[in-house]
């Protein structure tokens, strides 16, 4: 049998159509929360005539949109360098955020130039207006997120397999790597990713399932992922990452930082308080 494998570019391609997918919804959002914002005239826009509030508000919506999304990068990066809690990283991010957008709708309001500068009690109030809108706009894609994350998994509890029997919790039975034929998260990826999990990596309220032969998108919570692999040799070693044990191929340190490296070049964080239990487990 001739062996699959997918290059560089077919990988690109595989994770191109669900974040594609992804940010066509986002636009959506956007552009129903501008129409909304337009037609309550909030901060005293509603003064203006409705079709300059549209033109307005969907402006900053969107530009609103170009600013804060890629914040959900840094928080992913941050959560698995720092190892703090994911509410506390995103109201971090949205108020670095909101510095620019602030920036931006005081010019955007103040147009033709010149441009006045204002005060730091007149900049802070213009400030918090901003964080406010903005922060209301992320708090609610959280939200829409983690319900669709439920929708599209009802979930599994943990140590429980698809057919509804316990999962043997023996780990020499877990190294026999049962048949996982049928699995809800497998039957979700593309057939040219394979079905050998490698890793699970939290990407908001998306995972990311690492395999052997590529990566790919999946909607759905980190903790119904991991149950449906409940029956293979693996571990959470991090918030944010549930790693196969037999796919671990190195280790590295760099002070207290630990990271375990995979195929693919991929490395995992190791959260500090697993380092301990991992190294007692023979993990490295």
């Amino acid at each position: 049998m001739a062996e699959f494998s997918v290059s560089p570019g077919d990988d690109l391609r595989i994770v191109r159509a669900p974040a594609l997918r992804g940010v066509l919804i986002d636009l959506a959002i956007m552009g129903a929360v501008g129409v909304f914002l337009a037609i309550i005239g909030p901060f005293g826009s509603i003064e203006l005539p409705l079709a300059w509030r549209l033109v307005s508000w969907l402006a900053f919506a969107y530009l609103g949109y170009a600013i804060y999304r890629p914040m959900g990068f840094l928080v992913n990066r941050a959560e698995a360098a720092l190892d703090l809690p994911r509410a506390a990283l995103w109201f971090a991010a949205t108020l670095l955020a909101t510095v620019p957008m602030a920036a931006i709708v005081w010019i955007a309001t103040h147009l033709p130039p010149p441009i006045p500068l204002p005060g730091l009690e007149l900049a802070l109030v213009h400030y918090l207006y901003v964080f406010v809108v903005g922060g209301a706009v992320v708090l609610l894609f959280q939200l829409i997120r983690s319900r669709g994350a439920r929708a599209e998994d009802p979930g599994t509890a943990p140590g429980r397999r698809l057919d509804g029997t316990v999962a043997d919790r023996d780990p020499r039975r877990a190294l026999l790597a049962p048949d996982l034929g049928g699995n809800p998260l497998l039957a979700r990826l593309a057939p040219e990713l394979g079905s050998e999990v490698i890793a699970l990596e939290m990407e908001d309220h998306y995972v990311r399932v690492h395999t052997a032969l590529g990566s790919d998108l999946v909607l759905m919570r980190m903790r119904d992922a991991v149950a449906h692999l409940a029956a293979l040799d693996g571990r959470q070693v991090h918030r944010s990452w549930w790693v196969a044990r037999g796919a671990v191929e190195d280790v590295k340190r760099e002070g207290r930082n630990v990271r375990l490296i995979l195929p693919r070049g991929i490395e995992a964080p190791v959260a500090r308080a697993q380092v301990a239990e991992l190294r007692e487990a023979g993990w490295f």
